[in-house]
């Protein structure tokens, strides 16, 4: 996110597509033994992975005036009159003068470069050009629900199974067999084999349409390959990411320590899951004591600081350890605590200790020693759409087909472990021990709660005619009323997943619509009656269904002008006052930052604040329960008090819902 952008994130992404993860180990594949399908593989797709790629449709770019449109609208409600009334003068001077040539360039960019949106550089620049530390800036985290058999709930087999399964969706993923990403309108006419035997008919360059005749669509994949291999490399000015496909093993951390071991043989094969089980049992009983140097910490640093010590590292024969780090299939970092409070789970995930995690990696797969597990992951390379695939797949296959259990024996002596150490002389010692002590510092300075809430849920919103999101964006909106008695710039991120090499796009919760049921609900003034409570609800649900459908589709308007800013910095030219005006800063300084990535694999997850006045706000709406996850860095925002706040607004809509008025309950 301009630094809001995680995930896409909780920081961060909004998924409001959905795909569908249909299996279908029945089919036989030409190039692979059914024998290594089953074992190797979730499934075999009927249709290549990459089938819709070729014909996917490219990402729009609006319409200069429905942009500026919306721009205002949205400006409309966090500025003063003044401020809005002198930046609609800039609006109509942009739109009569500098704009619509700048539009122009910009169409004409996009046309030479048909291969990718015109969005996807620029996006990925803006990750990797930041200097800012990944660490609570841009890597969030999504926590997996327990297994729902105790007796597997245990680190060793936990991991093991999660390592196997893994490793079978890259195998998918490579043989191009995993299951396309697919959003299925009318799923009863197009999820099912017939459909699939039918599209894998049809050309790759036009397949997308094909589908598109059954309601169906196709999303972009172009994320996938980054998942694994694959880290996020400092350099100065601009990081790098890499992929090495070649590599075989994994990294494992624990207590700060390195430790690395093939978890695949020199054809490629899933290695023996005994194997992979004693070399994790061996790291686990390793008696090493913490590392008294956690080089680990660099990867929460600056990013030129990183960079400069990343090469010292080196010049001093790290070279290969940190080969084999970048290199690593991914991270399994080991904790050897149990934290069982959410608050505590949230900091254990999010940033832990310095030096247990690998913050580059694209994943990190953290595993405490009760058995909760996590994703940690790096933000330039993709969004949620991708991690949440991955998500739900390792957790259902880790439990449906399980390598390892509690009869099984650990093999002892198995596996080739090799444990990294690093050659530090004084002054990078003395480095070490200064980012150990800034991290401390930072982690201490965030504060976390949570809220589990349960009167309602999904089913029971939608039958009152609300839109579950639009309800827990009301929420949020309310409960920072309630706090400060403003309305002010917030996000949440929508994936564009259904247009090639689409990212994200920002959706504006804070609606005039929204702006007027916080007041009914929260100011002093004659109370309202129920009807006229319900209404302003079902306005603000209505509103923002309008909103996702328009991000979702490329029609937002943060993009357009990031696309249209960037051009003019590329070119060298001088920024239009459009982007100098105080109150452009103003709606990109995000105070409200929220994100929710919505499964039954979902425990918990969460992000940082994306400024240091502002509330990250992970959130989720189940079957059987309501979740916030609340960040933020006080004295500048409390987040306990946001948490009272929220609940408060629940509670007062649940009320109006059923056909009581809170307003006059007090």
């Amino acid at each position: 996110m301009l630094k809001l952008h995680r995930f896409t994130t909780l920081r961060k992404t909004k998924l409001h597509l959905c795909q569908p993860l249909v299996i279908h180990p029945e089919i036989p594949a030409d190039s692979y033994s059914t024998s290594a399908a089953e074992r190797d593989f979730l499934h075999r797709s009927i249709l290549r992975t990459d089938h819709f790629q070729a014909s996917l449709p490219r990402l729009p770019i609006p319409q200069l005036e429905d942009t500026l449109k919306k721009y205002l609208e949205s400006q409309r409600q966090i500025l003063t009159d003044a401020e809005y009334d002198q930046t609609v003068d800039i609006v109509n001077k942009f739109k009569a003068t500098e704009g619509p040539d700048l539009q122009k360039r910009l169409i004409a960019k996009d046309k030479q470069n048909k291969h990718t949106s015109y969005i996807t550089k620029p996006w990925f620049d803006m990750y990797l050009k930041s200097r800012l530390p990944i660490v609570l800036n841009y890597n969030p985290f999504i926590s997996f629900q327990d297994d729902p058999r105790p007796e597997y709930q245990n680190q060793l087999i936990r991991s093991t199974n999660m390592i196997v399964s893994s490793l079978k969706f890259m195998k998918t993923l490579r043989a191009n067999v995993l299951e396309p990403d697919i959003y299925h309108l009318n799923p009863a006419k197009s999820d099912n084999t017939r459909f699939r035997k039918i599209m894998r008919m049809i050309p790759s360059s036009i397949a997308f349409y094909g589908a598109y005749m059954y309601k169906a669509f196709p999303l972009d994949m172009s994320q996938y390959k980054n998942i694994f291999n694959s880290t996020r490399v400092p350099r100065p000015g601009k990081d790098e990411l890499v992929v090495d496909s070649e590599a075989k093993h994994l990294l494992v951390m624990r207590n700060g320590n390195f430790y690395v071991f093939d978890v695949l043989d020199s054809n490629g094969n899933i290695l023996e899951p005994e194997v992979i089980m004693s070399s994790i049992h061996q790291i686990m009983q390793d008696p090493s004591p913490p590392a008294p140097h956690p080089v680990g910490v660099f990867t929460a640093e600056n990013r030129d600081t990183w960079a400069s010590y990343r090469e010292k590292l080196i010049s001093l024969g790290n070279e290969e350890a940190i080969k084999l780090i970048d290199s690593s299939v991914f991270s399994l970092c080991l904790e050897d605590d149990a934290p069982t409070d959410p608050n505590a789970i949230t900091r254990k995930f999010l940033h832990g200790e310095p030096g247990r995690i690998w913050f580059d990696k694209s994943l990190s797969l953290i595993m405490t020693r009760s058995g909760n597990a996590c994703v940690n992951f790096e933000h330039a390379w993709g969004d949620g759409v991708a991690v949440l695939r991955y998500f739900n797949e390792v957790f259902n296959d880790s439990i449906d087909k399980s390598v390892v259990h509690p009869s099984t024996n650990v093999q002892t002596g198995a596996g080739n472990i090799r444990k990294l150490e690093f050659k530090l002389d004084q002054e990078m010692k003395d480095n070490v021990e200064k980012s150990v002590k800034k991290f401390n510092a930072t982690m201490q300075s965030l504060d976390v709660d949570h809220l589990e809430y349960q009167k309602y849920t999904k089913s029971y919103v939608k039958k009152s005619g609300m839109g579950p999101d639009s309800l827990m964006q009301l929420a949020i909106q309310m409960a920072y009323y309630r706090q400060y008695k403003q309305t002010v710039a917030s996000y949440e991120s929508c994936s564009t997943a259904a247009f090639k090499h689409g990212r994200t796009e920002t959706i504006r919760p804070a609606t005039a619509e929204t702006k007027r049921a916080c007041m009914l609900f929260v100011d002093d003034h004659p109370t309202p009656s129920t009807e006229e409570l319900k209404n302003a609800m079902l306005a603000c649900s209505k509103k923002h269904g309008s909103l996702t459908r328009n991000a979702a589709m490329g029609q937002g308007f943060d993009r357009h002008l990031f696309g249209l800013r960037n051009l003019v910095e590329e070119e060298g030219g001088k920024l239009p006052e459009i982007f100098t005006d105080p109150s452009y800063q103003k709606i990109n300084h995000v105070i409200v930052s929220t994100s929710t990535v919505s499964s039954p694999a979902i425990l918990i997850g969460g992000f940082a604040p994306v400024t240091a006045d502002g509330f990250g706000v992970g959130y989720s709406i189940e079957p059987s329960r309501i979740g916030f996850n609340v960040t933020s860095y006080p004295p500048a925002r409390d987040a306990p008090g946001f948490i009272e706040c929220a609940k408060k607004s629940l509670d007062d809509m649940y009320e109006v819902l059923e056909g009581r008025n809170p307003r006059k309950a007090k």
